[in-house]
C-alpha cells in the first residue's frame, strides 16, 4: 500500500491509479483541433452549411477547443451521432446521415495517421509513472479514445511495463459511467476503493465518484484553457506536486 501525496492532501492505502490519457498522459490538443477542422470540412463538402453546428457540438473554435467539450472527452461513437444529428437536422434520413458521418471520420483519420506520433507524452509524464511503478503502485489507463489507439499509444513511448492495464472505449458506454472504472479495476486485481482516478475532465471526476474510488486528482496542465471543477478532491498544476511513500 502507498500513500500519494498532492499538495497538502494525502491519499493512504493506494493500490492503483487509473490515468485518463489524452490531456492528461499525452499532449492531444493541437490534434483534436486539427481533427475536429478536418472531420466538419469532409461533411460539410457533402452536406452544406453543417460545419459550424458540427464544430458547436465539438466545442471547437478557431482558436480554442473546451477540454470538457464533446471532441476532447467523447467517444468515437458520440461525437459521430452529435455530428450525424447536425447532419439529420437538414433533411436527411437518420441512416443516410450516419453514413455521411462514419465516412468523412474514416477520411479524416487517413490525414492524421499513426495518431499516437501526434500525441506525444507531455512533460514529466514519464519520470511520474516510473517512480509510481517502482514504489508498487499498479497502473491503469482508462481512455474515451478506442482501444486500439490506447494500445498504439503504449506501443509507440514504450510503456507497456508500466501499466497492468489499459483500455479504451470501442462501443455505446463511455465515461462518465462507472462501470468502466469498476472494470478496469478488476482488471488490475484492485478495489475502486483502494484506486486513484487521474484525469483532465470532469467526466473523470464523476465517474470515479460514482464508482466509489478512494479520490479523484485533477490535472490543469493538458490544455491553454483548462476548465476547473468541483468535482475533485484536489487539483494539480505539475506532476511534481504528486509524490509517494510507502
Amino acid at each position: 500500500m502507498a500513500t500519494i501525496h498532492c499538495l497538502d492532501h494525502s491519499f493512504t492505502n493506494i493500490e492503483a491509479i487509473v490515468f485518463d490519457k489524452d490531456g492528461t498522459l499525452a499532449n492531444v490538443e493541437s490534434y483534436l483541433m486539427s481533427l475536429g477542422q478536418i472531420r466538419s470540412r469532409l461533411i460539410e463538402a457533402k452536406v452544406p452549411a453543417v460545419q459550424a453546428p458540427i464544430l458547436l457540438a465539438f466545442g471547437l473554435e478557431e482558436t480554442y477547443i473546451n477540454p470538457a467539450g464533446l471532441l476532447a472527452v467523447g467517444s468515437r461513437y458520440e461525437n459521430q451521432i452529435a455530428a450525424a444529428a447536425s447532419v439529420a437536422s437538414t433533411g436527411y434520413n437518420w441512416l443516410e446521415a450516419l453514413e455521411v458521418v462514419e465516412s468523412a471520420f474514416d477520411e479524416a483519420d487517413t490525414y492524421l495517421i499513426p495518431k499516437a506520433e501526434h500525441t506525444p507524452l507531455l512533460a514529466h509524464t514519464l519520470e511520474t509513472l516510473t517512480t509510481l511503478s517502482k514504489a508498487g503502485v499498479k497502473q491503469g489507463i482508462l481512455s474515451a479514445d478506442s482501444s486500439k489507439n490506447v494500445q498504439a499509444f503504449l506501443d509507440t513511448y514504450h510503456l507497456q511495463e508500466l501499466f497492468q492495464a489499459a483500455q479504451g472505449v470501442d462501443g455505446s458506454i463511455s465515461k462518465p459511467d462507472p462501470s468502466l472504472f469498476i472494470n478496469i479495476c478488476a482488471q488490475m486485481q484492485t478495489s475502486p476503493n483502494r484506486t486513484l482516478m487521474i484525469g483532465d475532465a470532469p467526466v473523470d471526476m464523476k465517474m470515479a465518484k460514482s464508482a466509489h474510488a478512494a479520490g479523484c486528482i485533477y490535472v490543469n496542465w493538458g490544455w491553454h484553457h483548462p476548465v476547473p471543477t468541483d468535482l475533485a478532491d484536489v487539483s494539480l498544476d505539475s506532476w511534481q506536486q504528486l509524490t509517494c511513500s510507502l
